[in-house]
């Protein structure tokens, strides 16, 4: 006797559950699924004319159609229809990035999308979702150890009260400019603070050549490392030498104008994934240095209680 089961067919108007749709699925494939539901759904909430497109004759379809959204992408439509099948197919962060402005994605929007595709954003000035309040707690409480807040990029995306002028005055530096590559080669009161600014500028170049691996298509990178080619010929030197040094904590010893020598043990605790935010801490390695922290963290504090243009 032969028994006949007849599959179960799925409702297609019905939530797709990744875990129960695909077997035996791997993190990665339920993270496909999750972000190609994620795309339909946001396809399928915008009109075509908020995006600039004429509606057209009779459409089956709510929202865009999957040909409209390639077309303001600027992607194949085979490619973008792979992307809402969940198939395994590789996205850069530059198309994470089309397809985020094409689909009109706010923050948390944006943030869950490079999530799912286990990207990194790679828009200049991206608010960091690693940086909370509780973060910036912890940053002042951490006083008078210098503290920041890094991503592989070197941009400076948060720090306490010593390190902001530990080797410059960060409050004066622009926001845009709050890149540790960047003043190492650019800022002069940086580089008077840094003991053997040749020796140390190569080995930053070794690890920064090193960072930027895994990032080489991105817009982001791409547009910084043109930066410091166009503004530092020491950079250009340092980087055809085409050396690499992975992370891990170091000795330095800066000259701060206020307070003089500090001695002191970088660490590098992650925030995330290795190559997203991690917070550097410099911590004194003799006594001597200690007690000149605390001093510039007074010196700041005072600073801060001065009134306005006394």
């Amino acid at each position: 006797m032969t028994t006949m089961v007849t599959a179960a067919r799925r409702d297609p108007e019905a939530p797709r559950n990744p875990v129960a749709d695909v077997p035996d699925a791997t993190g990665t494939e339920i993270r496909r699924h999750e972000l190609a539901d994620f795309l339909r759904s946001r396809r399928e909430r915008i009109t075509p004319e908020q995006v600039g497109l004429v509606r057209g004759g009779r459409r089956r379809t709510p929202g865009l159609r999957r040909e409209e959204v390639a077309q303001l992408s600027a992607v194949g439509v085979t490619w973008y229809t792979w992307l809402e099948q969940a198939r395994g197919i590789q996205v850069s962060p530059q198309v994470l990035d089309a397809l985020a402005r094409a689909l009109l994605l706010d923050h948390s929007e944006r943030t869950h999308l490079f999530s799912l595709a286990g990207a990194v954003d790679p828009a200049p000035g991206t608010e960091c979702p690693s940086i909370t309040p509780a973060l910036r707690t912890l940053l002042r409480q951490l006083e008078p150890i210098p503290a920041c807040v890094q991503n592989s990029r070197y941009d400076i995306l948060a720090h306490n009260r010593t390190y902001g002028r530990m080797l410059c005055d960060m409050d004066a530096v622009a926001v845009a400019d709050r890149n540790v590559m960047l003043l190492a080669f650019t800022n002069e009161e940086w580089r008077t603070s840094v003991m053997d600014v040749a020796a140390v500028t190569r080995l930053m170049t070794a690890k920064f050549r090193a960072s930027m691996a895994g990032h080489l298509a991105e817009p982001a990178w791409k547009a910084l490392l043109k930066r410091l080619e166009a503004a530092s010929p020491e950079f250009r030197e340092a980087w055809a030498r085409h050396e690499v040094l992975g992370p891990g904590p170091r000795s330095k010893i800066f000259r701060n104008a206020h307070v003089g020598l500090l001695r002191l043990e970088t660490t590098d605790l992650w925030l995330g994934p290795s190559s997203g935010p991690r917070l550097v801490t410099y911590a004194p390695r003799d006594e001597e240095t200690r007690e000149r922290l605390e001093r510039l963290q007074a010196l700041v504090a005072e600073a801060e209680d001065r009134p306005a243009g006394a």
